[in-house]
């Protein structure tokens, strides 16, 4: 039999341990998670949320991952761009956190099979692709039964950015809400088509007090709306993170979005390999949604508000139970049934009691 040369013996010796030193290495390399903003991190609304969230899971997950994030990502072009190189980079997990990222998330996953990719507020999903969002729409019902009781004006305000489905089954909320506990009660709506621009949030703030409205919603993302609101000695309703301390007489209450349970249980099914594409829909009843309700509001209707989350909470309410008709007094809800996600995630029509229309 021939014999190996010592020589050759200890270089593919060499070679194995390096192979399987390597190999530990590259199993011990933490997960990579990037996150794209569409706003700054200092937004103290929906970008700041998604920014608490990422702090939560660094905090929890420790070294077994690292995370960095984009922050003032326009939607477009732009969006698919850095989504890419953060696939290029060799990210494992990526979150876009914008309703019009969603088709540049779905063209980068499909180039990138090996790449998990998780979008905010979208339908669309992927084998690698799952979608999240929040039903804010059980904190809008809460906050329209405090409109309706709080306002002396029977006049509403909403500033919204973009007439997506999103924003349109949170403003039909509120309205529901209004009809039930306050008929009669107007929705005035201003479309400011952007997601953050304090100055046009305040014009449009101002706009709606100058009309009679004395209760302020947004679905913009800076507190420029909730100062307008202090200033001008009506009420508000923050949205995304508590916006209480920007207006410590005029909050009602702040809907917001705590996305850390949901970005930590997501990680940790990627680290697990138990990860599946999903559609996520998280609420009152899992924290997704938070609604901490000022003293401002009167003892009594604060434990009626309490009631309704609780009523959300346990599944005997849901906002959206019909009869429910849109403007024309077409059913969309029968009587008896309640909307499925479906509904909400496609709502394109706005419920009686509403006089404006939809932006095309």
């Amino acid at each position: 039999m021939q014999k190996r040369p010592l020589k050759k013996l200890f270089g593919a010796l060499a070679i194995a341990v390096g192979l399987a030193s390597s190999l530990a290495a590259s199993a011990a390399d933490p997960l990579k998670v990037g996150f794209v903003y569409i706003g700054p991190i200092g937004d103290h609304g929906w970008t700041y949320q998604h920014e608490q969230g990422r702090k939560a899971l660094v905090e929890k997950m420790g070294d077994k991952i690292t995370t960095s994030y984009v922050e003032n990502v326009p939607e477009g072009a732009d969006a698919e761009r850095v989504i890419r190189n953060m696939a290029k980079d060799k990210y494992d997990l990526i979150f876009t956190t914008s309703f019009g990222y969603m088709n540049p998330t779905v063209k980068v996953a499909k180039q990138f099979p090996n790449v998990i990719f998780e979008h905010s507020t979208g339908y669309k999903q992927e084998k690698n692709l799952g979608t999240y969002l929040a039903r804010t729409y059980e904190g809008r019902y809460v906050g329209g039964f405090l409109a309706a009781k709080m306002t002396k004006t029977k006049k509403v305000g909403y500033v919204a950015s973009f007439p997506i489905p999103e924003v349109i089954r949170d403003i039909n909320a509120i309205q529901l809400a209004l009809n039930k506990y306050n008929p009669g009660t107007e929705m005035k709506v201003v479309w400011v088509n952007s997601w953050f621009d304090p100055g046009k949030e305040a014009d449009a703030a101002n706009a709606l007090i100058d009309q009679g409205a004395d209760v302020i919603f947004q679905h913009t993302d800076s507190p420029a709306p909730i100062q307008t609101a202090e200033r001008r000695g009506v009420y508000a309703v923050g949205y995304a993170s508590d916006m209480a301390h920007f207006g410590p007489k005029a909050v009602l209450t702040s809907i917001v979005n705590n996305w850390a349970p949901h970005y930590i249980a997501t990680t940790q099914a990627v680290l697990d390999h138990t990860w599946k594409s999903q559609d996520f829909w998280g609420g009152l009843a899992d924290g997704t949604v938070e609604l901490p309700i000022s003293d401002v509001v009167p003892a009594n209707v604060k434990a009626e508000a309490e009631q309704i989350i609780a009523d959300i909470k346990s599944g005997a309410f849901h906002p959206f139970t019909g009869p429910i008709k849109d403007q024309k007094g077409d059913v969309k809800i029968p009587a008896g049934s309640t909307a499925t996600n479906a509904d909400l995630a496609s709502m394109n029509y706005y419920v009686e009691g509403l006089t404006a229309t939809i932006p095309q």
